[in-house]
C-alpha cells in the first residue's frame, strides 16, 4: 500500500531521480508502420504536433498511428523532472513523467480538435493517477499543448466533455493541461516504439468511459 501510494504522488525536484544529461540509446530511423521517421524533432512545414498522456503508451500509440492525417507517432516521457529517464525509472514514479504519445499530423487532413476528442474517448480521464489496473503517476491523463490555439481547443473540448460526463454521473476530468514548452519530451527506448506492431498480442489498456465527445460541428 505504501509503495502504491508513493507511485501515485508526484516527486519534487529534491527527491526526483537524477537521470542523465544526454540520450543514452539509439532509435531506428524508420517508423515500423508509417512512411515516416520515428524521431520527429524536425516537423514538415505545415504539420503540427500533439502530445498526450493517456495510460500505457503501447496501446495509445497504436490508436493514433491508425488515425487519418497522422504522419508519424512515437512514445516517450513528458511532464516530469528527470532528464533522459529510462522506462524502469519512470515506472518507479520518481521521475514525475507520464507515458506520452507524440503525434505529428497534417492539419489539412485531420484537426487538433479531432485528435483531442479521440484522446478523451480512448481512455478514462477521470481516474487520476491510473488507468484501469495500471496505477501510478506515469499513467495520468495529460495534454501538453504546443500553441495558444491548441490550448484553446484543448480546454474547450475538455469543458464540453465534462458536461456530458457530469450528466452521466461519471466524475470530474483530472487531465493535466500544460504547455509543452514547460515539459521536455524524451523519446522512449526503441523496444517501446510501435510496440504493438512488433508484438501484436501485447498488452493493451483501453480503460474508457464509453461516452463520445460531442463535436463542435
Amino acid at each position: 500500500m505504501l509503495f502504491s501510494r508513493t507511485k501515485s504522488e508526484l516527486p519534487t525536484a529534491e527527491n526526483a531521480l537524477k537521470g542523465r544529461p544526454d540520450a543514452w540509446f539509439n532509435l531506428r530511423e524508420k517508423h515500423v508502420v508509417l512512411d515516416a521517421p520515428v524521431v520527429t524533432d524536425e516537423v514538415p512545414d505545415g504539420y503540427e504536433v500533439a502530445l498526450f498522456g493517456l495510460g500505457c503508451f503501447w496501446g495509445a500509440e497504436e490508436i493514433f498511428w491508425q488515425k487519418p492525417g497522422v504522419w508519424s507517432t512515437s512514445v516517450g516521457y513528458a511532464g516530469g523532472i528527470t532528464p533522459h529517464p529510462s522506462y524502469e525509472e519512470v515506472c518507479t514514479g520518481r521521475t514525475g513523467h507520464t507515458e506520452a504519445v507524440r503525434v505529428v499530423f497534417d492539419p489539412t487532413k485531420t484537426s487538433y480538435e479531432e485528435l483531442v476528442a479521440t484522446f478523451f474517448e480512448v481512455h478514462d480521464p477521470t481516474q487520476g493517477m491510473r488507468q484501469g489496473n495500471d496505477v501510478g503517476s506515469q499513467y495520468r491523463s495529460a495534454i501538453y499543448y504546443e500553441t495558444p490555439q491548441q490550448e484553446k481547443v484543448a480546454r474547450e473540448v475538455t469543458e464540453r466533455y465534462q458536461k456530458v460526463l457530469t450528466e452521466q454521473r461519471l466524475g470530474d476530468i483530472t487531465t493535466e493541461i500544460r504547455p509543452a514548452s514547460e515539459t521536455p519530451y524524451y523519446y522512449a527506448e526503441d523496444v517501446h516504439q510501435q510496440y504493438l506492431a512488433k508484438n501484436p498480442f501485447g498488452y493493451r489498456c483501453h480503460a474508457n468511459t464509453g461516452v463520445r465527445v460531442p463535436r463542435a460541428s
